[in-house]
């Protein structure tokens, strides 16, 4: 893996940028065991603003510590996995709901491009390109709604869950991938924030069902292959 560079800022929150950043990418994998040596390696930085960054994800939900000066991102469990679907689809379309009233067509037009990045990635089968622009379309939406409550938690409820999403890319490739993005453009032209609501609920309950169908059937593989070897 290539060194991450890093932007001019102070060196905690940089580190802290891009660890999460690497989290949302999908570039640590659940269950997936790293150093904390290797990510000041990785990152360029310190031990110390490495560990504070660390420190700031695990509570956060995002890392999990391992023991031996190793951290890891945590490996969902179905309850895990009910419990994020129950929140996401709770939050998330009430701030895009929210967010209609601070609408523009210039904002309308940027969340189209980004859109328009979306459906790339996912002819490409650019796994990555389309965790980043995925989310950056749902947090520029998320962000008009000005909300300091509503948020953050759902920028939590993200760290947790879009790393499963990537590996489901991995193995299913992005030709199946939920997006009602669209959907959600043409109700935020028209002005309708119920219908802005339903296309986000319904965009995040296809992409959790995915993450909750492909844990079912792992676990359904690793059962034939216990079957087996006993």
């Amino acid at each position: 893996m290539a060194r991450i560079s890093l932007d001019k800022q102070p060196a905690h929150l940089s580190i802290y940028t891009a660890l999460r950043n690497m989290i949302l990418s999908g570039d640590l994998a659940p269950g997936q065991a790293v150093t904390i040596q290797g990510l000041c390696e990785l990152l360029g930085g310190s031990t110390t603003p490495v560990r504070e960054a660390i420190r700031r994800l695990t509570s956060e939900r995002a890392l999990h510590f391992q023991g031996n000066r190793r951290v890891s991102v945590p490996v969902l469990t179905l309850p895990q996995i009910d419990e994020l679907t129950f929140a996401r689809v709770a939050l998330e379309p009430e701030l895009a709901r929210r967010a209609l009233k601070n609408m523009t067509s210039e904002l309308i037009d940027e969340l189209a491009q980004i859109d328009a990045q979306v459906d790339l990635a996912i002819e490409l089968g650019d796994v990555k390109s389309y965790l980043q622009t995925n989310h950056r379309f749902h947090m520029t939406l998320y962000d008009a709604a000005h909300s300091d409550i509503l948020l953050p938690a759902v920028n939590s409820f993200w760290l947790r869950s879009s790393p499963s999403l990537r590996v489901i890319c991995g193995r299913k490739g992005t030709q199946h991938l939920p997006d009602k993005h669209q959907e959600t453009i043409a109700a935020l032209r028209a002005g309708d924030g119920e219908a802005v609501a339903r296309a986000i609920g319904q965009d995040i309950r296809q992409g959790m069902d995915n993450i909750r169908a492909a844990l079912l059937e792992t676990r359904a593989q690793d059962g034939e292959v216990t079957r087996k070897v006993s």
